[in-house]
This record gives C-alpha cells, sequence and structure tokens, in this order.
C-alpha cells in the first residue's frame, strides 16, 4: 500500500474568500492525517483482435484475473489494492468500457466505493490504446487500463491534466502485455502518482510557507519568477505551481502569451526572486493583495468583462466597475489580464486605461 503525507488543498475550493494566511494556518498543511493512495493497472484487449501464442498463454495464466465483455477482455496485471477490492474495481472499470465512457488518453475521474479503509474514494482512470497498424487501421486494439485511487473526486480533478501527462509517460514502458519490466519500471512509476503529479503543490506551500501569497500573485499576474541556489526538483516544483495557478488559456477569447508578457513589461513589475540558501527561502521583489484563490479570480474576470461592456455606453457603469476593483481586493491583476485580453478593442482599452488612473490616484492619496 503507497501511503503519502499530503495536505486536502480541496478545502482552499471550499471555504469562502478570506484576507490573509497566518503562518499558524500554514503550518498546519504539515499536520494533516497520511492519504492511502493505490493504483491498478489492467490489460485491455478487442475480443477480435488477433492473439500471439505467447500472449493467449499468458492470458491462461491469470484467467482468474481476468473480466470479459461481448467485445472486450480486462486482464490484471498489477494493483496496490487490497485483495478484495481489486475485483470491485475491475467491474466497475468494466461497466464503464461497456458504456463508451473511457476515451484512450483521456482521464476519467468519479467516486468509487470499494473494500478499503476510506471505502469511497476518488478515482481516475485513463485508457491507453497501443498504436494500429496501418495493415489494419480498423481492428480492435488492445491497450492498457491504468487506474489511480486516493482522495476525492474533487480533489483529483484540480489535478486532471497532471495526471493525464503522467499516465501517457507509461507509452515507452508498455510494451509487450507480459510486461517483463514491471518489478524494475512500471510498478515503481505506478507507486509514484501521487508523489509526482499532486505533491508539487504541498512542496511548494512547504518550502515557502507563509510566503504563498506573493507566489500566488506572480502566477496570477503573469510574473516571471526564478528560483537560485536550489536543486532541480524544487525548480520543477515551483515551475509547475505557477502554471497550475496562472489564469493563461482561461480567458474566452485568445490571450497570447506574447500579450501578456507585454502587459507585464509596460508596468513596473520586476521578477520574483526565491532564495533557496536560506530556511525559509528569501524572496524578493514580493507582491501581494488580499486574493489568493483561482476560481476567484476566473469569476473575478467574467464580472470585469462584463462591467467593461457596459462602461462603453454608461458613466455609472464605469463608477459600478471602479467600485468592483475598490473592494475585489485584486484589481492590479484583473486590470492586467483584461488589458492584454483586449489589446484589440481601442474602446475597452480606454476604460481599462481611466480605471487604472482612477485606482492609481487612490493608491496615490493614501500613501
Amino acid at each position: 500500500m503507497f501511503t503519502s503525507q499530503t495536505s486536502s488543498f480541496q478545502d482552499s475550493i471550499d471555504v469562502e474568500e478570506r484576507d490573509d494566511f497566518d503562518s499558524e494556518e500554514i503550518a498546519g498543511y504539515s499536520q494533516k492525517s497520511q492519504l492511502n493512495c493505490y493504483y491498478t493497472i489492467y490489460l485491455y484487449q478487442g475480443t477480435r483482435s488477433e492473439a500471439t501464442g505467447e500472449n493467449m498463454a499468458w492470458n491462461q495464466r491469470r484467467a482468474d484475473s481476468t473480466t470479459s465483455q461481448e467485445d472486450f477482455s480486462l486482464t490484471l496485471i498489477d494493483s496496490s489494492l487490497p485483495s478484495e477490492a481489486e475485483p470491485e474495481l475491475r467491474t466497475y472499470i468494466s461497466r464503464r468500457l461497456s458504456k463508451g465512457a473511457l476515451l484512450g488518453g483521456m482521464g476519467n475521474i468519479a467516486t468509487v466505493e470499494l473494500s478499503i479503509p476510506e471505502q469511497a474514494v476518488g478515482c481516475y482512470c485513463c485508457l491507453l490504446e497501443q498504436e494500429r497498424s496501418p495493415e489494419q487501421p480498423d481492428a480492435d486494439g488492445n491497450g492498457y487500463v491504468i487506474c489511480f485511487m486516493g482522495g476525492s473526486e474533487k480533489g483529483l480533478n484540480l489535478f486532471r491534466l497532471e495526471l493525464d501527462k503522467y499516465v501517457q509517460g507509461l507509452h515507452s514502458s508498455l510494451q509487450t502485455p507480459e510486461l517483463q519490466n514491471l518489478e524494475t519500471d512500471v510498478r515503481p512509476y505506478l507507486s509514484r502518482w501521487y508523489e509526482e503529479s499532486v505533491m508539487h503543490i504541498y512542496r511548494v506551500v512547504q518550502l515557502v510557507q507563509s510566503n504563498i501569497s506573493f507566489l500566488l500573485h506572480a502566477a496570477l499576474s503573469q510574473t516571471h519568477v526564478e528560483v537560485i541556489k536550489s536543486d532541480e526538483r524544487s525548480k520543477a516544483d515551483v515551475s509547475r505551481f505557477i502554471k497550475a495557478a496562472s489564469l493563461q488559456g482561461l480567458s474566452q477569447q485568445d490571450t497570447t502569451t506574447a500579450s501578456l508578457c507585454k502587459a507585464v513589461s509596460e508596468g513596473t513589475q520586476c521578477d520574483l526572486i526565491i532564495d533557496c540558501s536560506t530556511s525559509p527561502p528569501t524572496l524578493c521583489n514580493t507582491v501581494s493583495n488580499r486574493f489568493y484563490f483561482k476560481l476567484k479570480a476566473i469569476q473575478d474576470m467574467n464580472s470585469l468583462k462584463r462591467f467593461v461592456r457596459q462602461a462603453e455606453m454608461s458613466h455609472y457603469a464605469l463608477f459600478r466597475c471602479y467600485q468592483f476593483l475598490q473592494g475585489c481586493g485584486n484589481g492590479d491583476v484583473l486590470l492586467q489580464n483584461a488589458r492584454a485580453e483586449h489589446s484589440d478593442l481601442p474602446e475597452a482599452c480606454s476604460i481599462i486605461t481611466v480605471l487604472e488612473e482612477f485606482l492609481r490616484e487612490q493608491s496615490q492619496a493614501q500613501a
């Protein structure tokens, strides 16, 4: 059974917006109970696919671990689940395959009830199909179904893209049904799924501790982050954290990286430097505000876009937009993203310029 120390990041989605993190709250991340994580891998075979004598002999040896439907069979290769829980999972996966609910290369996440201590857990499952030969492009395909279980459905959904990418990393190791490299390559890789796909968020929180607000602001405002005097894993963790927390790619229009970077360069922001020579690390050029959660940022961006459209026709709407930016606690980030997104709309850019001037004057008056 693979276990890993973690914190429940889904809690951050369930709570209301808060004004600040304190040191006790950050320290509490390291005091969470252990989370049990499991994996399972099955061989998927279309029944009309031709099988070699070697494959047939291998399947015969594993007959007790095979579930067959009309047009496919599902054979257990390896699992960290308790023996009584694996057949329950196999039955569930078979039903999903029968309904066409598993698409090749795209993970599916749901809650499953199994004979394990947690009873109900989040389950990520993905069908990795082997490439069909040019001679038989329409033949039923073989492949593998990979399942990861742990935490909640809602929690795993936050890391769907990470899990998809991690599963794709198995392609080079899944060359033959016999999987002679099971012990040396496949099993160790599957066992590390939670550590590699989810725990980078936890490790970054542990690394920067109460300074996490600065890192989140940098991600949302497209500020470049440089990690110095650190190991490669920490650098990679921070990079993945920034990508996960960024709003890039979530706007309805095609907001390019170039336009976002231009918006940043026109401002006064500097790179955020994380110096890991101290513990905790020292952060330079820090900026933060009252905002922390990505989902709230998406909601605020949609609200701001609506206000900007209305402000083009009404001075009262412009005033409402100004009040909204004053009260949301995230006005600088929202305006920066709005300017990048509306760069080809002169009227909207004029509204944004006016709002920036209002906010700048207010800030100077309060200084």
